[in-house]
């Protein structure tokens, strides 16, 4: 009786069970993905076209149509043409998985390096791999003023000079222009161009020189005036490159000053060296004031830009440089690096010596003066 009752309620159930097609069901599942990969494609494409065209388009979570978003502001930059052949930069390591290299990021500002010939001294500004000739002079001496005393300041606008006189290249007249701008304009006469560092930059418009008497003269270059007052009985002036921190010798003892603060040091140059040189002197200081590079000043009366060493100026201490080979010169830069030029090219450190990267330089720039760089 139950097994009879059993099979009914199984008879009564299939009735109510409604066919499945399972061939049906499966085309209208190719069909639902094949509408999204289409929805996907056509959105890579859109997005691809935007990229190549500068058009940003929203793509609607829906899967419509996307519109455009709104357009923001336009920015060109440019650069002045190449004059000189392109120089190599900082090389970039490649991406251990395998993909291409990442360009590098050490120095993506502008160095100004100082070529001299026979009769001409020229700036060449190098960023990226453009080296361009910015600024020349012509001059009758090869050893006289203009070659002793061309100078650029830290923020690489102005560039400043003394032009021959008639006393046997030891003093002239203070010119100065705009870099990259022919012209210059007379600021002051009678100045020394005699010395490792006749011209000396205060920030980037104050300019520090010395006249033929002796007498010290600040002068502001962007306002074509001389600042008021005498900054004092220092010598072997420097400053860092926004002008805060001085770095001078005042009855023979060096000490770095801000407006707030005053702090001497002491230095001994290795004995072995010493002896073929009349001194040493600051080149470069820190942005904190805290650290100074320190080079030769020769027996004859002639520029230096080099320099060998830096020193922690609160402990007295010479700073141990990551890296290899000869040292050529050291510089505090604007944005808290610090460049160490050698022979093999230069040497990118942060603010605690910390590497971050190399940057290669052609051969014709190898053999230049490194004047200044700007961020």
């Amino acid at each position: 009786m139950n097994q009879d009752r059993l099979r009914l309620d199984l008879a009564e159930l299939a009735e109510e069970v409604t066919p499945v097609d399972l061939r049906d069901r499966a085309l209208r599942t190719s069909r639902r993905l094949g509408i999204q990969r289409a929805v996907a494609t056509s959105a890579a494409a859109l997005v691809v076209l935007a990229a190549a065209t500068g058009t940003a388009f929203a793509i609607r979570p829906d899967g419509q149509a996307p519109v455009p978003a709104p357009a923001g502001p336009s920015v060109t930059s440019t650069w002045p043409p190449v004059e000189v052949s392109p120089t190599p930069e900082a090389s970039a390591s490649a991406d251990p998985t395998g993909s291409p290299a990442r360009p590098p990021v050490a120095l993506a500002g502008t160095r100004y390096y100082l070529e001299t010939t026979p009769t001409k001294a020229r700036i060449h500004a190098v960023r990226g791999n453009s080296d361009q000739v910015v600024h020349q002079i012509a001059y009758a001496a090869t050893h006289g003023c203009e070659w002793n005393t061309l100078t650029v300041s830290p923020d690489g606008k102005r560039v400043a000079w003394v032009q021959d006189s008639t006393d046997n290249d030891a003093s002239g007249v203070l010119l100065a222009g705009t870099t990259g701008e022919p012209g210059a304009m007379t600021l002051l006469d009678d100045v020394n161009c005699l010395g490792p560092r006749p011209l000396v930059w205060e920030g980037s418009d104050l300019l520090m020189v010395q006249r033929k008497s002796g007498q010290s003269v600040l002068f502001d270059v962007a306002a074509n005036k001389r600042v008021n007052g005498d900054p004092g009985q220092e010598t072997d002036r420097c400053w860092s490159a926004d002008g805060r921190w001085l770095a001078a010798v005042a009855d023979g003892k060096p000490y770095v000053a801000d407006e707030a603060q005053s702090r001497q040091y002491t230095y001994t140059p290795p004995k072995d060296e010493a002896a073929h040189w009349d001194g040493w002197q600051a080149r470069s200081v820190s942005m904190d004031g805290r650290y100074v590079s320190v080079g030769w000043v020769g027996t004859d009366p002639s520029r230096r830009d080099d320099s060998f060493a830096v020193v922690d100026t609160t402990s007295s201490k010479v700073v141990d440089l990551p890296g290899s080979g000869d040292i050529r010169s050291i510089m505090f830069t604007a944005d808290d690096q610090v460049i160490v030029r050698r022979a093999s090219g230069i040497s990118v450190l942060d603010s605690s010596f910390t590497p971050l990267g190399t940057v290669a330089e052609s051969a014709s720039v190898r053999t230049m003066r490194l004047l200044a760089y700007a961020p």
